[in-house]
């Protein structure tokens, strides 16, 4: 047969994700304090978009805004705030939804998932090979960039000092011979945030081409080093550091550092045998261990906590039921002055310019559209949360029911995965505390009456209810609370009494019979 070229015809489906469908995914999944960054660059990037504070304005300014001289000029991101589960849920029931203008489909962006999943770093990747980042050219020279990135001078005064900053000041007062104190650096670098080494001698030996000796030699100088007991590569060894500084690390205290595992287990009847010492004596060196600090490295961690911001506000309503609304503080307003465009427009004569405006038209609306669709989407997936979890939110975690993302999806015509993005990094505050949006989807436990299921997290409470009501010469072992569960409708395996039990960090029967006779 010959070999010869030929054009042929092929028809086939495909799952084609375009940018802005992209764009509206991610903004679906971003946490307010992560939309809010994405808007703040998108406003830097596109002329067409302002910031909307026409709330910020006075009174008369406002007063004029309605009357329409603004409004007719400029498009902006406006959704429902707040929600009426009653008149929700009936709405639902009735199978009404509000309408939409929005042409964004997030019902059906994920027919599937792994296609879809491929066709995102398919394009991210064609992206980022196609692109070229200007940020960084000129920085080998000195030069800086136009992005804006560069930081300020007022930026650069000062900041606060980090852990390995402070063991290199040491470093060089401390070792003077440069291969001591190359040794000293690389073992500085493997440093984890809490100050333990993460390396082993050999490995540091090796990669450096030196001695294990010569490696240990320095390692014992860095061990001196403030906070003490950084360069531990164990908690006991953590702790005796700390200990051979304030010179208390006698062989009694070695002994019961080599025996930690036997203190955690409140084994104090075998402790006092093996530190050769009587009660009074382990019950001070009981309180000089609960005196050092098992994470010395974290002193001087410069992470910045970052405070929980609630997405969504659940609170009951003057009519009875429950208020939903959405947290409009935090919620980015932005706008497509549409004044502006046309004026530019007007004035704009070449191709290259008018396509440059029409791309930056296009992206302002879509991104108002999907900012609108997104806040829309939230209030619509926390009405139905709310609507399911009534009973937490009046009698408390006790009744939380089970639940799982199709449930909901099913109640309000959406897909898994939308409802997954969107329960992703979003918390709702509640009359019952601050909750993450994923904390209301448990597993279920079978009920042993043949009723409703149990939510797992509603068992975990009821075992720690159960242990902290527990007598002191009465503790209850998993089989007996698994044998009280059954008599309160819970069908549960003393394993899996167990595995929730260990993950609440609460001890054996055994140890906390120890830990209540010692406190009796």
């Amino acid at each position: 047969m010959a070999l010869s070229p030929k054009l042929e015809l092929r028809q086939g489906q495909s799952l084609i994700m375009t940018p802005q469908l992209q764009q509206a995914i991610k903004l679906l999944q971003l946490s307010n304090i992560e939309l809010t960054d994405f808007v703040t660059d998108q406003l830097e990037k596109n002329p067409l978009l302002e910031v909307d504070d026409r709330d910020n304005r006075p009174a008369e300014q406002r007063a004029d805004d309605d009357s329409g001289s603004t409004k007719t000029g400029e498009e902006t991101a406006e959704a429902p705030s707040a929600v009426d589960t009653d008149r929700a849920i009936g709405d639902s029931a009735n199978g009404t939804e509000a309408s939409s203008e929005i042409d964004t489909d997030y019902e059906n962006l994920y027919t599937d998932e792994s296609k879809a999943e491929q066709q995102t770093r398919a394009s991210e990747e064609q992206q980022a090979s196609s692109t070229m980042d200007w940020s960084n050219v000129g920085s080998g020279g000195g030069s800086s960039s136009f992005d804006g990135n560069d930081l300020s001078i007022e930026s650069t005064l000062t900041r606060e000092k980090s852990l390995r900053d402070f063991l290199t000041e040491q470093l060089q007062v401390a070792l003077k011979d440069p291969s001591d104190r190359v040794i000293g650096v690389d073992l500085i670098d493997s440093l984890d945030e809490s100050g333990y080494l993460t390396g082993t001698i050999e490995d540091i030996a090796d990669r450096l081409g030196a001695s294990q000796d010569h490696v240990q030699q320095v390692l014992s100088v860095l061990q001196k080093f403030e906070p003490s007991g950084v360069f531990a590569r164990d908690l006991a060894e953590c702790l005796s550091l700390q200990l051979i500084e304030r010179n208390r690390f006698d062989p009694a205290m070695e002994a019961l550092i080599n025996n930690l595992d036997m203190l955690a287990k409140r084994n104090l009847e075998a402790l006092k045998d093996i530190c050769e010492v009587d009660a009074e004596d382990l019950a001070d060196m009981i309180a000089e261990i609960r005196e050092l600090d098992p994470k010395p490295g974290l002193v001087y961690s410069t992470e910045v906590a970052q405070p929980v911001v609630p997405d969504v506000f659940v609170k009951p309503s003057a009519e009875g039921g429950w208020k939903i609304e959405l947290n409009n503080d935090t919620l980015p307003k932005v706008l497509l002055n549409q004044h502006y465009y046309a004026e530019v427009s007007a004035a704009t004569q070449s191709k290259d310019e008018k396509a440059y405006l029409t791309d930056c038209y296009n992206n302002a609306n879509w991104l108002v559209k999907s900012l609108d669709q997104r806040a829309k989407t939230i209030l619509k997936v926390s009405t139905e949360l709310v609507k399911q979890q009534d009973a937490f939110l009046v009698h408390g975690v006790q009744h939380l029911k089970p639940l799982n993302l199709r449930t909901i999806a099913e109640a309000i015509s959406m897909h898994e995965s939308t409802v997954s993005r969107v329960t992703a990094n979003k918390y709702i505050s509640t009359p019952r505390g601050l909750f993450e949006l994923k904390y209301f989807f448990t597993s279920s436990i079978a009920s042993s009456t043949g009723g409703e299921a149990h939510s797992a997290e509603a068992v975990r409470f009821r075992i720690r209810e159960l242990i902290d009501n527990e007598s002191p010469t009465k503790v209850l072992s998993d089989d007996r609370i698994v044998e009280i569960l059954k008599g309160s409708g819970i069908d549960i395996a003393r394993r899996t009494v167990a595995k929730y039990r260990e993950a609440m960090k609460i001890p054996s029967s055994v140890q906390r019979r120890r830990l209540k006779k010692q406190l009796a």
